[in-house]
């Protein structure tokens, strides 16, 4: 497989997810981790905050959801 045999919506959802997960460790998880000493603290900051980060996902899957299901909706909103 080339280069060229990928379409460009899947280098796109690949970068999007890139960047959210490097945004997701940047912005929660080193801070959450830099914020405690103890190692078995650091473990449970960076347990917890898999619950942001899937919570997260959840709100961005359901939104999704919602504006394709509602698209007619939307639809006559719209010029």
């Amino acid at each position: 497989m080339t280069f060229a045999e990928i379409a460009p919506e899947y280098w796109l959802f690949g970068g999007a997810a890139a960047i959210s997960l490097i945004a997701y460790v940047a912005l929660i998880l080193v801070p959450a981790i830099g914020s405690f000493g103890r190692a078995w603290e650091k473990t449970a900051a960076g347990f917890l905050s898999l619950f942001v980060l899937v919570s997260l996902v959840a709100l961005g899957v359901a939104a999704g959801l919602s504006v394709v299901y509602f698209w007619p909706d939307i639809k006559q909103f719209l010029p």
